[in-house]
């Protein structure tokens, strides 16, 4: 739907959800049911005015929900101005570079299912700059840039102000969070954290290539400094990735290197599907609190007719610090995804997790089977 008053053009839209999924996790009863656990659903409503000379301004107000009762989870709010040959300009609450610029959610195609990579092993959940939570979220107190492509490359900045209240990782205040709700996520005394990233984009006939790298640091706060037992410094990580196409084969992957865990990099309650008891939730993506680690990604697609078959998987490695121990996470994961039209598609498959944690008395590896149903209005 999309409408047009005094020059400024509206248009709302959405999607929604729904699949059937069963988690077992090794040693604790299976979990079953039918929703929307990571929220792909979603409504919201798309502003734009062109002022002229190549210049736009517009604006993003996005909503998710799921169908057990969440009727409006605040996701992407912005302000922003878009000015040709050069690129947009955003202000407010947004998304991560590295959730959806480059790697990440873009080269995951079960993103937003419970078979995402995201949390099972082998890819980050989308490094936040502090706010320790899932894919369906988005940062606080953002200016981010996204240049046009020229030549095949493109890149883009996106800053945080220190100090600013936000999500943060529950750990039972290790990173200086209170619950859920709490904690100072930005960097001591107002500095900013940061991301950045480029990518490259090249075709040669029927191959398609891109490359794509990033950094993300995400500065100690004040509260955390002053946990002195964690000893926490300001996270840093590293991305490299690319994708190959040759057509209607895909072959995607990513490597990432996380050094002095915070609140993105660390477990939450949001970032995890499954049970309250931290056993059984599915964070086997994150690091040890203050600690260091890295994840790799690689995955398949191959498309036949309206049908699209996926085979990919991963390892997250957390390294060891004075608290906790050594964890490593490798998950393997199939299935298909079939369009029944542009708006409307299935998909299902299964995934098995494999752990194996210092930090538990038993390794309890996870297996998960799916089938669920989308479409875009």
């Amino acid at each position: 739907m999309a409408t047009s008053v005094y020059g400024t053009k509206f248009s709302m839209g959405g999607r929604i959800q729904s699949e059937y999924s069963v988690i077992d996790v090794e040693g604790i009863s299976s979990q079953s049911l039918i929703d929307d656990p990571t929220f792909y659903s979603a409504w919201g409503l798309s502003i734009t005015e062109n002022l002229g000379n190549g210049i736009k301004v517009f604006a993003i107000i996005d909503y998710g929900f799921n169908l057990s009762g969440n009727i409006g989870a605040a996701r992407e709010r912005y302000l922003g101005l878009s000015i040709d040959n050069w690129g947009q300009l955003k202000f407010g609450r947004i998304h991560s570079l590295f959730a959806d610029y480059a790697g990440g959610w873009t080269i995951d195609p079960f993103v937003y299912t419970t078979l995402q990579a995201a949390g099972s092993g082998g890819t980050m959940i989308a490094s936040a700059n502090g706010l320790g939570s899932g894919p369906y979220t988005a940062v606080n107190s953002v200016v981010r840039f996204e240049s046009v492509l020229k030549n095949g490359f493109s890149f883009a900045a996106m800053m945080m102000p220190g100090d600013s209240n936000s999500l943060e990782a529950e750990l039972g205040g290790l990173l200086g969070g209170a619950g859920n709700n709490g904690g100072n996520t930005g960097g001591a005394n107002g500095e900013w954290d940061f991301q950045v990233m480029g990518k490259y984009t090249y075709d040669y006939q029927d191959h398609k290539f891109e490359m794509f790298g990033g950094y993300s640091r995400d500065n100690v706060s004040t509260m955390q400094k002053n946990v002195s037992t964690a000893n926490l410094k300001s996270e840093e990580v590293g991305r490299i990735g690319g994708v190959w196409s040759y057509k209607q084969f895909q072959i995607q992957g990513q490597y990432e290197h996380v050094s002095n865990a915070l609140g993105a990099a660390t477990c939450s309650n949001a970032a995890a599907l499954g049970t309250p008891d931290s056993a059984s939730r599915q964070c086997n993506s994150s690091m040890n609190a203050g600690g260091d680690g890295s994840a790799w990604y690689v995955g398949g697609q191959y498309k036949i007719g309206n049908a699209t078959l996926v085979l990919q998987g991963g390892m997250t490695n957390a390294n060891s610090t004075d608290f906790e121990g050594k964890r490593k996470a490798e998950s393997f994961t199939a299935g298909m995804l079939y369009h029944l039209s542009k708006r409307s598609n299935l998909f299902g498959g299964y995934q098995h997790v494999n752990l194996k944690d210092r930090n538990a008395l038993v390794d309890r590896d996870r297996n998960t089977w799916t089938v669920g149903l989308r479409h875009k209005f």
